[in-house]
């Protein structure tokens, strides 16, 4: 009798799980990136999403590498942080993943980009100053 009704609870602790685990909510991050002048082409570490604005869903709060390029504009590399909301930092995270309840966390960046001079005189310029960083041993020069 003992080892019937210790089977029966340990069955019974299955459908209990499966309910917990169903009522469990939802977690969503996205980034929304936008630039002045609109339709430039975006990349989020390594990764093209598209002519912006533009936004993807990210699977963690950190640091991504952002290119950002439009013909006629200097193009944009650069690191662009996510800082989440303080439900999203440990421990907490673990709290709203198995509460049942549904949390979005949304970051916006804007980016202004600037005309780029292609003259003879501005592609001289930016050639000597691309010696004098190679000269000095600049290493952001060789990237």
């Amino acid at each position: 009798m003992q080892i019937r009704a210790h089977i029966l609870g340990r069955v019974s602790i299955v459908p209990v799980a499966a309910v917990v685990l169903a009522l469990t909510g939802c977690v969503e991050r996205r980034v929304w990136i936008d630039t002045e002048p609109p339709g430039a082409l975006v990349w989020l570490n390594d990764t093209q999403l598209g002519r912006s604005p533009v936004d993807v869903g990210i699977t963690h709060d950190g640091v991504y590498d952002l290119r950002i390029e439009k013909e006629g504009y200097e193009p944009l590399v650069t690191p662009a942080t996510v800082d989440g909301p303080l439900w999203d930092q440990v421990p907490l995270d673990f709290v709203v993943e198995v509460l049942p309840i549904n949390a979005r966390s949304e970051t916006h960046w804007k980016f202004t980009l600037h005309k780029r001079d292609d003259s003879e005189a501005a592609l001289v310029g930016r050639a000597g100053e691309l010696r004098e960083k190679l000269r000095s041993g600049d290493s952001a020069a060789t990237k």
